[in-house]
């Protein structure tokens, strides 16, 4: 039985990851400092540890415990767009915290380590983006993420630590954050159109994105670890489908009743980006199942009834230049 650490696995994908592989028989443990995430997403028959990634000690701790076979890491604060603006944070926790679990992972000796990367990493290079890309990213979530994959090389080749990247986009689905105001549209939109307000498109709406459901990913995350031929290798894994933010909101829109959309003044993100996934159908072979109209509709019924209150931010804001006028208005 693998002993497998699931960070942020109180969050959306880490908790339907940490199913996923209790159902494959992994002895699951879940760190998560609940910043994000609920403690009530954490699966039955997954050990939990309240602790955050960014504290040494407490990981030391962790991994001379349990001494895992494997690491899944998924705890990140992933507000790309809001990255320019936190870039302490942004950094101690996407990058250093990511540090201190390398670093246990080879004292104690773990035999695979699986990273979610980003999209973010490619910058607004030509899409589809191909894993061969040289990554140019743009803004510091991506900068953080790429240097973790870096960081991830160096430690293999010095100390021999196996790892698999993979560069997901764009997810959604149930156990979302919908409660979040400054991160993944999708749960933004919904949220809004429950509560009767408008839907907010920053720009003229014709950014065009990829999404991903959930049940799309977590396969192929958990699967690496039983394939040695992923060690070392660095996939895009996710939704198909390019389309724009206008067309994503008419969707969210249609499963409710007169919901209408303002656009807002246009914020500095990439206008193009999606992938190709040819390599990872290759490796794993995988295609996505889920139509995105069909993956809403069955989030939308999840989310309906579902109260919560908005998510603050995990930090200040340290940077006003440039923000946003909506967003400084809800920090």
């Amino acid at each position: 039985m693998s002993k497998s650490l699931v960070t942020g696995g109180a969050g959306f994908l880490g908790s339907h990851l940490a199913d996923e592989l209790l159902r494959r028989g992994h002895d699951v443990t879940v760190v998560d400092d609940l910043s994000g995430g609920f403690r009530e997403n954490v699966p039955d028959g997954a050990r939990f540890v309240k602790a955050s990634i960014c504290d040494p000690v407490a990981m030391g701790d962790l991994f001379t415990h349990k001494k895992f076979d494997c690491v899944f890491h998924l705890a990140a604060y992933a507000a790309e767009g809001l990255s320019h603006f936190i870039r302490r944070f942004n950094y101690e926790n996407n990058l250093l915290g990511s540090v201190n679990l390398i670093n246990e992972s080879v004292r104690t000796g773990v035999k695979r380590f699986v990273f979610t990367s980003s999209m973010a990493v490619y910058g607004s290079a030509e899409p589809p983006f191909i894993e061969d890309m040289t990554p140019a990213p743009e803004d510091p979530y991506g900068v953080a993420k790429f240097a973790v994959e870096q960081d991830l090389k160096a430690a293999h080749d010095l100390f021999g630590l196996e790892y698999t990247i993979f560069r997901p986009h764009n997810i959604y689905g149930t156990r979302q954050n919908i409660w979040d105001r400054f991160r993944n549209v999708v749960g933004i939109f919904i949220r809004q159109a429950m509560a009767g307000e408008p839907l907010t498109i920053f720009g003229d709406g014709e950014q065009v994105r990829a999404f991903s459901h959930v049940s799309d990913v977590v396969p192929c995350l958990a699967d690496c670890v039983e394939m040695p031929a992923t060690a070392g290798q660095t996939y895009n894994v996710g939704g198909e489908v390019p389309i724009t933010i206008n067309v994503l909101a008419d969707i969210v829109a249609a499963q409710f009743e007169r919901i209408e959309w303002r656009h807002l003044p246009e914020r500095h993100e990439v206008k193009f980006a999606f992938c190709d996934h040819e390599k990872a159908k290759r490796a794993f072979k995988w295609t996505p199942q889920v139509a995105l109209a069909a993956g809403l509709k069955e989030m939308v019924a999840w989310a309906q009834g579902r109260s919560g209150a908005p998510t603050p931010l995990p930090c200040d804001v340290e940077l006003t230049e440039g923000l946003p006028k909506v967003w400084a208005e809800m920090v």
